[in-house]
């Protein structure tokens, strides 16, 4: 922000000539950048946040978290789209392979669960992002 004087202010609200929040020196970073997460941590949450977020996947994941037994069939998720079928299978692979669905083939059908490891961060995603989702998968 600026003020009337056509400073920028800091986060703290001091004036300053640069715009950097610190008028007597240049910004010195912090040694300690423990908190922050590291190159293949965030290349794994990346991954995993680009998989869910996509309107269908997220359709997907709430009828399986919310079906009894925490599982669907196939057939059950295609329905919830006017997609091919090709379509509903590439957006499944897309969750298999970053993890947050395993499937099981029973004949000729596949069904789909949450994996152990994505089970609590679908259910706290879904309960916190989607108003009336269900409170665990």
């Amino acid at each position: 922000m600026s003020d009337a004087t056509g400073q920028a202010r800091s986060a703290t609200g001091r004036a300053t000539a640069n715009g950097s929040g610190n008028a007597s020196a240049g910004c010195t970073a912090s040694p300690d950048l423990a908190p922050a997460l590291s190159v293949p941590e965030a290349e794994r949450l990346a991954t995993l946040l680009k998989a869910v977020s996509d309107p269908l996947r997220l359709r997907f994941l709430s009828a399986i978290a919310g079906a009894p037994g925490g599982e669907r069939c196939v057939c059950d998720l295609a329905a919830l789209a006017p997609v091919s079928q090709p379509t509903v299978s590439h957006h499944l692979r897309v969750l298999r392979d970053a993890g947050v669905l395993v499937s099981e083939r029973r004949g000729t059908w596949v069904y789909y669960r949450i994996s152990d490891a994505h089970e609590a961060a679908v259910a706290t995603l879904l309960r916190t992002l989607i108003p009336g989702a269900p409170a665990e998968s």
